[in-house]
């Protein structure tokens, strides 16, 4: 009972204040942004805060607390979910990786919004040429005119056509 559990030592805790203060220390390194240019975008997410709060919570002795304000700011700055910044940092990656895996999240997110955009363009352009359907081959020239590239602006023609880019 009690006495089969292995001696483990101290369990950290999952969620705590001090696993914040340390993702907040990394997501701005992470992002290579200085304490002062954290505390702007956290006072412009609406929560006053200056350069030597973030430097207390990240290394004051004792350390600054954080009110949940503060780490909803932070969550949203960093544009993770609360629960996440609340998580203790994972082992094994170094700043570098870090920084590789934070720009490869942020070119999924811009493609796919990109991605969403020229879906959106191209079911109403198919919209447009089924109301007007002597508009079909100008808006199809205007497509190479603006492309230039003769397959990209037929692969485009073909997702008007299709009626989505998808």
């Amino acid at each position: 009972m009690a006495g089969d559990w292995p001696d483990v030592g101290e369990v950290p805790l999952l969620y705590s204040e001090g696993n914040v203060a340390a993702r907040v220390a990394l997501e701005r390194e992470v992002r290579g942004w200085s304490t002062t240019e954290l505390a702007e975008r956290v006072t412009r997410a609406g929560i006053k805060m200056n350069q030597t709060a973030v430097w207390r919570i990240e290394n004051g002795t004792p350390r600054r607390r954080i009110n949940l304000d503060e780490a909803l700011a932070f969550a949203r700055v960093f544009e993770l979910p609360l629960e996440e910044l609340m998580s203790p940092p994972l082992e094994g990656l170094d700043i570098a990786s870090r920084r590789l895996v934070q720009e490869a999240v942020e070119a999924f997110y811009e493609t796919r919004d990109a991605r969403d955009r020229l879906h959106h363009a191209v079911v109403a352009i198919s919209d447009h040429i089924k109301a007007h359907p002597d508009s079909s081959r100008a808006i199809h020239e205007q497509c190479l005119r603006l492309m230039g590239d003769e397959r990209d602006a037929r692969t485009l023609s073909n997702d008007i056509v299709d009626g989505g880019h998808y």
